[in-house]
């Protein structure tokens, strides 16, 4: 058997962008933050830190990983800062999943090509 040997092209810089989105949004706890960020027009990280019952410091990473990801914005308020979704992350992250894969389980598709993984008769 021969080995492929073919090499992977490099992201294009959008890619980039949306695979650190994903990968960023792959935590669970992460992913539960967006959620409560999402239902708040903001929050400060003490908030947070009562919603996930994690360590401020645990927090403050997680926060951190979705603020480089460019999925949330923070703005220091004294003592406390204060965070909300980035709009602009948020909608290049809905644009690019709806283009990502374009030909893939299209509604259109007949019944044979949506279940491809499916066995036939």
């Amino acid at each position: 058997m021969k080995k492929d040997t073919t090499t992977v092209r490099e992201l294009s810089r959008d890619e980039a962008r949306l695979a650190a989105m994903l990968k960023a949004l792959g935590n669970p706890v992460r992913f539960r933050m967006m959620k409560y960020l999402a239902e708040r027009p903001m929050c400060i990280t003490g908030d947070m830190v009562v919603f996930t019952a994690l360590a401020q410091s645990t927090v403050s990473q997680h926060l951190k990983v979705l603020r480089e990801a460019g999925l949330i914005e923070g703005e220091i308020e004294g003592p406390a800062t204060c965070y909300c979704i980035h709009a602009e992350g948020l909608q290049f992250l809905k644009d690019r999943i709806q283009q990502w894969l374009p030909e893939c389980c299209q509604p259109e598709a007949d019944d044979r090509e949506a279940n491809c993984c499916q066995e036939t008769s």
